[in-house]
């Protein structure tokens, strides 16, 4: 494996997470409630009429963020070394993990754990773990042999 250095950003890495943690904090302090992802997407197919608006804020915000940014700057084109089936899989198994977890990587990473909620501990460490190991198989005994 060879480590990119040439466009390892930390100070930037280092903003995004300050960033993203400021935001989930001021989520919970204004709203009382918690900034995962699955949750506030999945609320929106069993919710009540004066919880949809801040739902689809959230939701639209996510989705415009990279549009209104590459106004800014130039926009970073991702490359992916994976096959359209591969892509709706992964999507999937995320899908039911989620739901099987109770919740996503935003919302056990950041939130639970910056309350240091138990399960949320031993759920990121599930699915970091898992991650790991999916990589490493795939990139060292899958691959290669």
């Amino acid at each position: 494996m060879i480590l990119d250095t040439l466009h390892f950003t930390p100070g930037m890495s280092l903003l995004g997470g300050v960033l993203i943690g400021t935001a989930s904090a001021l989520f919970i302090l204004a709203n009382g409630r918690i900034a995962g992802i699955s949750g506030i997407l999945g609320g929106l197919l069993r919710t009540t009429a004066d919880d949809v608006m801040w739902r689809l804020a959230f939701i639209l915000g996510l989705i415009m963020a990279a549009p209104l940014l590459a106004i800014f700057v130039a926009p970073v084109v991702p490359t992916i070394e994976a096959s359209p089936t591969t892509l709706v899989i992964a999507g999937l198994l995320v899908g039911v993990g989620t739901r099987y977890g109770g919740g996503c990587t935003s919302g056990h990473g950041i939130c639970g754990l910056s309350r240091l909620s138990p399960r949320s501990l031993i759920a990121t460490l599930s699915f970091m773990g898992s991650g790991m190991a999916i990589v490493f198989a795939m990139r060292h005994l899958l691959i290669h042999a």
